[in-house]
Parts: structure tokens; C-alpha cells; sequence
């Protein structure tokens, strides 16, 4: 089952007595570990137990599973890191008794909900605890979002905090928060609260309160670069100095993002898809749709011409020769003036 169809039937109070929710997104395996426990204890912790894996035998954790809980009519266990699922598990100073799990997969106490928690890429299927788990036990995929489902995951925690986006603020969301989704559902409640229930967040509305990374800010100060506008430049500037953010290395990011339009530049004049200037350059994807959107704005003599500006200009702060903020917004004064 992936993520989604075990948090819908969580959410509609329909409990099985196994879980295992596995993958790399820590977003979603804190998510339906909180979910679980919502449901199961409804904010009773006396019958909540957790248990590390690399520290405690599985046998202990099945025999607390199989005891009646002293309070109230269940009890949850929670257990991370079971390295037996993996291909190479892990050495340990104790061994898993697995059999004990797989006599109760069978079987397991009605009045037990027991949940494991692997923060693994994958498990290794061919093993027949695996196998027996992914029979009995409610399975949540938990892996990362892949790029090309970023704005679903968007939308669908818009949907939960009941509010829309413009078309025009979802390249905001893509910049500042990439796919890190408690980054990003943090920033989309705080919207929410802003647009308030069935409001909508427009693009000014994004750029106004989500709370901007150096990153993401350099990618604001080329556009400014690019619009030629130098009050707007400064102002990023401002937000970057805010963020304790060197010149020297303000210059860097840019440096960065200008060598990435003139590489996405040189390779599709090469033939390259956008796919194969991911996988060259190493960049995030978004980094190179928007390369790719920029780089027509610009000559390759223009692109080196600014590369070579910031150069200048870093080692003019190195040398000492000028003042670092007085020079970098000379620099920045230059680029829109000759861009």
C-alpha cells in the first residue's frame, strides 16, 4: 500500500493490528506513527510502548505485544530500525529471534497495535519475514516525493488546510521548499492562517511570508539581475544580510546560478534534453528549468562577462580594497546596468 491508502484508512478509524511503514521521507513515517497513535490511544500515553531495534531483541517486543495492557482495553508498540528487513542487516550485539514475529503475524493480539518503523530506502523482499509482513501486516511505502509530483503533494496539503494557490505561487513553493515536506507544510500553514478558510495564496502572498533561504534568494537576485531592477536587488540583498549572509558569499550564489544558465546555455546548444543537463550538471531539476528559462535572456558573452564581474569583484573583498557592502552593491549596480 503506499502512504496515502494507509493514512486514509487510519484517518477513517479502520486499525489493523501490524504495521510497517518504510522509505527515506521522515515526513511520512512521523506522520503515520502520529496518526497511529491518535487513533489507538487518543492521547493515553500509559499504554504506549517504544522500542529500538538496535538495541532490544525482537522476542521482547513481541512478548510485551502478547501482554495485556494494565490500563485500558490496548496498548500500542512502536519499534524503529528493524535491520533484520534489510539485505545486510546490521551486526548487533544480540540476534532477532524472527520467529517469534512470524508466529505472531499469524496470530497476532487483538489487543495489541504493533507498529515498525524502518527509515530504509527499501526492504529485502525475499525474505520470508519480509513476506509474511507484507501479507499480514497494513504496509505504508514512505520514499520520497519525486520531482514530477512535487505540486500534487502541493495541492493535496493545500486541500488538508482547506485553502488554494495561484498557478503563479507554485514556482515559489518549487524554489523556496524544494520537496521538503515539513518545510513546506509548516510555511503552508502559516499561509493558510494568513488567507484565512477557502482563501487563496497568490504569488505576492508567497513571496511576502514564506520564509526565503539563501538559495532560493539568490535565484531572486538573478531575476532582479535580469529585470534590471536595482531597487529590487537591493531589497534581496537586504534579506540576505538578514540571514547573516557574507558578500563574499552572496557572491558565490550568484556566481553559482550564472555558471548554471551558461552550462544549461552550452548544453542545449549541444542537443541536451533537460533530463541529461540534470543528470550532467547535478543540479536540482527546478534549478534547471529555470536555467533554461534565463539562459534566453542572455549571450554567451554576456554570461562570461558577468562571471567575470563577480570574479572581480570577490577579490576586490579578499584584497580589502573596498569596503564589502559598498562593493557588493557596486556590483550589483554593474550587473543590472550592463545586463
Amino acid at each position: 500500500m503506499s502512504y496515502i491508502d494507509v493514512m486514509k484508512q487510519l484517518k477513517k478509524n479502520n486499525i489493523d493490528q501490524v504495521y510497517l511503514a518504510y522509505g527515506t521521507e521522515s515526513f511520512f513515517l512521523q506522520n503515520i506513527k502520529k496518526e497511529v497513535m491518535k487513533r489507538v490511544l487518543d492521547g493515553d500515553e500509559d499504554n504506549l510502548s517504544v522500542y529500538d531495534l538496535e538495541e532490544t531483541p525482537i522476542q521482547e517486543v513481541i512478548a510485551d505485544a502478547e501482554t495485556y495492557p494494565f490500563f485500558g482495553d490496548r496498548k500500542l508498540i512502536i519499534a524503529s530500525n528493524p535491520g533484520f528487513l534489510k539485505a545486510k542487516p546490521d551486526k548487533l550485539p544480540f540476534e532477532h529471534d524472527t520467529s517469534s514475529l512470524e508466529m505472531y503475524l499469524d496470530s497476532p493480539a487483538e489487543y495489541s497495535v504493533l507498529v515498525f518503523v524502518a527509515a530504509y530506502e527499501k526492504i529485502d523482499e525475499r525474505k520470508k519475514i519480509s513476506k509474511l509482513l507484507k501479507k499480514h501486516a497494513a504496509v505504508a511505502v514512505c520514499n520520497a516525493v519525486k520531482d514530477q509530483d512535487l505540486k500534487q503533494w502541493i495541492d493535496t496539503l493545500a486541500g488538508q488546510q482547506r485553502v488554494t494557490i495561484e498557478n503563479e505561487a507554485y514556482d515559489i513553493f518549487e524554489t523556496e521548499l524544494s520537496s521538503n515536506l515539513h518545510l513546506l507544510e509548516s510555511e503552508l500553514t502559516k499561509l493558510a492562517l494568513y488567507v484565512g478558510d477557502g482563501g487563496t495564496i497568490t504569488k505576492e502572498i508567497a513571496e511576502q511570508l514564506i520564509s526565503h533561504t539563501s538559495n532560493s534568494s539568490s535565484l531572486r537576485l538573478v531575476d532582479a539581475v535580469i529585470e534590471r531592477d536595482l531597487h529590487k536587488a537591493i531589497s534581496v540583498y537586504k534579506d540576505l544580510e538578514k540571514m547573516k549572509e557574507e558578500p563574499i558569499a552572496m557572491i558565490a550564489l550568484l556566481a553559482f546560478q550564472f555558471r548554471t544558465i551558461l552550462r544549461v546555455k552550452l548544453l542545449k546548444q549541444k542537443g541536451y534534453s533537460q533530463f541529461q543537463m540534470q543528470k550532467t550538471i547535478g543540479a536540482h531539476p527546478y534549478v534547471i528549468k529555470i536555467g533554461l528559462a534565463r539562459e534566453k535572456k542572455f549571450s554567451i558573452s554576456e554570461l562570461e562577462d558577468i562571471i567575470s564581474k563577480l570574479t572581480d569583484a570577490d577579490a576586490v573583498m579578499k584584497q580589502g580594497k573596498m569596503e564589502k557592502e559598498l562593493a557588493f552593491e557596486l556590483l550589483l549596480y554593474e550587473l543590472i546596468q550592463t545586463s
